[in-house]
């Protein structure tokens, strides 16, 4: 069993309590420091699998999940489906790279309150954390279906959160497929470039963005002469 408590941050004096569901180590890790990073939120642990993550809860209340949606014993809409039949009103957030419609459609069915796509940044999950704490904190009886249509627009209509200046999203999600069709062999950043028809170094920025968010790993190869070749590979299996 692999899971992990952590000890209550600084903050709002009733913070929102999170439990980290993700099976990669890395990825965990960065969600954990990003969501103890956000004001009014405090990690409660993290898990890295479905079982871990029922078993931390039937000991330890949360007010939110951050979950993966492809767990190594399951998939993370199961583990929702069995909190609500147990009776757990946790909120949802899903963090994924799940694009299925049907899924999402699924999700929030359970309760999934937000849905954010990998890769992605401290800005986006910042926003998102934010605009559910504001969705949270609403309180009282709407006076009528203007304040109601408010309400759910705080949830439902974030604004995109802004890449570092100089990258773009579309060009951001061809290295991502690029680098994901690579397998575990990884690719150079030229190659790289050649695929997405952008300059070596303009890919390496992208893949250089990659590695600083925790979903790839760069590591040197050795060839017979010359200075090593760095090989960029994507982290996540899902």
């Amino acid at each position: 069993m692999s899971i992990s408590h952590s000890p209550p941050q600084s903050g709002a004096a009733n913070p929102v309590r999170v439990l980290v569901v993700e099976d990669d180590p890395v990825a965990a890790d960065a969600h954990a420091l990003y969501v103890g990073r956000v004001p009014g939120f405090t990690v409660a642990g993290v898990a890295h699998t479905r079982s871990d993550a029922s078993q931390f809860l039937k000991r330890t209340p949360v007010d939110l999940l951050l979950l993966d949606l492809y767990l190594p014993d399951g998939h993370g809409l199961q583990l929702v489906r069995s909190l609500r039949a147990a009776g757990h009103t946790a909120d949802v957030i899903a963090v994924t790279s799940a694009r299925d419609l049907a899924v999402v459609r699924e999700g929030v069915s359970l309760g999934v309150v937000q849905y954010v796509l990998k890769p992605f940044t401290f800005a986006t999950l910042r926003d998102r954390l934010a605009r559910y704490a504001e969705f949270r904190a609403a309180a009282g009886e709407a006076s009528g279906q203007e304040e109601v249509d408010r309400a759910l627009a705080v949830l439902r209509a974030p604004q995109p959160a802004a890449l570092p200046k100089g990258l773009a999203a579309d060009t951001l999600q061809s290295i991502t497929d690029t680098l994901r069709a690579a397998g575990p062999g990884g690719v150079s950043s030229g190659a790289a470039a050649t695929t997405v028809g952008i300059s070596r170094i303009t890919a390496r920025r992208y893949l250089e963005y990659l590695v600083d968010t925790g979903r790839a790993a760069r590591a040197p190869q050795y060839g017979q002469v010359g200075r090593p070749e760095l090989r960029y590979s994507w982290l996540s299996r899902r």
